[in-house]
């Protein structure tokens, strides 16, 4: 394993995790998920988990983060804050 690589990687999705927590706004939360599993597929492949990896990259960074904006675009807001 390359240590400064996983470091990177590791404080890049921290990052993307707090950022999504905080943020109020719903498509900005969604593409940060979206990137969130984008380095969680980079952790698992560095870490030789392949298959978990090509999973993670398949259904949750692609389709997932599709159908969350679709389901965003869908809603509309009840309130003005």
């Amino acid at each position: 394993m390359i240590v400064p690589f996983d470091l990177i990687i590791l404080i890049f999705v921290l990052i993307c995790a707090l950022a999504a927590i905080t943020i109020k706004d719903l498509l900005s939360a969604v593409i940060i998920l979206g990137a969130y599993s984008f380095f969680m597929c980079l952790m698992w492949a560095q870490m030789g988990a392949v298959d978990v990896a090509f999973t993670e990259a398949s259904v949750s960074a692609s389709i997932g983060t599709i159908l969350l904006i679709t389901a965003v675009f869908k809603t509309t807001r009840r309130s003005k804050d």
